[in-house]
């Protein structure tokens, strides 16, 4: 790879210099204490707790860097991470990354995943934003994020509080991310390589699937809301909305019953099958006490009934909890 003064690659110059770039674009979080510069950064906790996730992103089974630009990844690898704390009740407060970046990666690559950290955390998280983390050189490029959040005084949602009688709703999108990453498989492959993706001819519904995948739009403020609106249970559907809530009701001891109709009102151009089993749409999947007034961005889609039998049903019938294992998935299988 030529060399480059005004983008010079990673390998070329020092980590100084690569960390002033991130650090300049990341923006400050609300909740910061002390930032970024010294051995770790102190993070204010309000509410005298915090929720902590963490979750790596590796190019193959995670993503391909011919589909995604640096921003494209900077986004995502934050939303997936602000979902898990919006899951919980928590407003998300800090990001941590931790960088393993080929050293032939262009310093402007690595500048775009700062925007796309930041630009994520303005529009889906205001007031956080990436406070620290570390930088070294691999051969393949991973992405580790840890977020941060504070429940404000309220106990957090888990997933195992689930009861019989309970209504099941749904604040986000269903098979949208499946749908766009069927179109990466399908059509922008020379055997099993990535080719970059070409969006001229490409439909509104193609074009939609391709940007929920490439860059998730979770409903981070709706967690805090179904928290305060007497949430039981709730969870982010990342691995597909049937093998995640079989996850639910199995933590909970119940079955959860979707409603057809419901599902498909809301399956992306109509497919139910990629709806029920479709992953990456990181929605908010929670469970509300029967007669609840639903906090605005979720739907109703089923009840919460007594195990007896199958984890999860639709309309009564037992499905299969299947959903995307990028253990077995990555190379574009679709999941059964």
């Amino acid at each position: 790879m030529a060399s480059d003064p005004d983008d010079p690659r990673i390998g070329d110059i020092a980590e100084g210099t690569v960390l002033r770039t991130i650090l300049a674009r990341t923006g400050t979080a609300a909740h910061t204490i002390l930032g970024p510069g010294d051995d770790a950064a102190v993070i204010a906790a309000p509410s005298g707790s915090v929720v902590a996730t963490t979750d790596t992103l590796v190019d193959g089974p995670d993503f391909r860097t011919a589909w995604s630009s640096g921003h494209d990844l900077g986004w995502k690898a934050a939303a997936v991470n602000l979902a898990d704390i919006a899951a919980m009740g928590a407003v998300p407060t800090a990001l941590l990354v931790a960088l393993a970046v080929p050293r032939d990666t262009r310093l402007s690559f690595v500048a775009a995943m700062a925007d796309g950290f930041r630009d994520a955390c303005d529009v889906l998280a205001p007031g956080c934003a990436v406070v620290g983390g570390d930088l070294t050189v691999s051969d393949l490029l991973t992405i580790a994020v840890t977020a941060l959040g504070d429940l404000s005084g309220r106990s957090a949602v888990t997933r195992a509080g689930a009861r019989p009688g309970d209504v099941v709703a749904l604040a986000g999108e269903l098979g949208a991310a499946a749908a766009g990453l069927e179109t990466l498989f399908a059509d922008f492959r020379d055997g099993s390589a990535p080719v970059p993706v070409d969006r001229s001819g490409l439909d509104a519904g193609l074009m939609h699937g391709l940007d929920r995948q490439l860059r998730p739009v979770p409903p981070i403020a709706r967690g805090a809301a179904a928290a305060d609106a007497g949430a039981t249970a709730m969870m982010d559907v990342s691995d597909g909305l049937t093998l995640d809530a079989g996850r639910m009701a199995d933590a909970s001891g119940i079955s959860i019953d979707f409603a057809g109709a419901a599902i498909d009102a809301l399956a992306h151009g109509g497919d139910r099958a990629r709806a029920l089993r479709g992953g990456e749409d990181h929605g908010l999947l929670a469970t509300f006490p029967a007669g609840t007034a639903l906090p605005e961005g979720f739907v109703a889609i089923g009840t919460v009934v007594d195990r007896a039998g199958a984890a999860v049903l639709l309309d009564g019938d037992p499905i299969p909890p299947g959903g995307w294992d990028p253990y077995r998935d990555w190379d574009g299988v679709v999941a059964g």
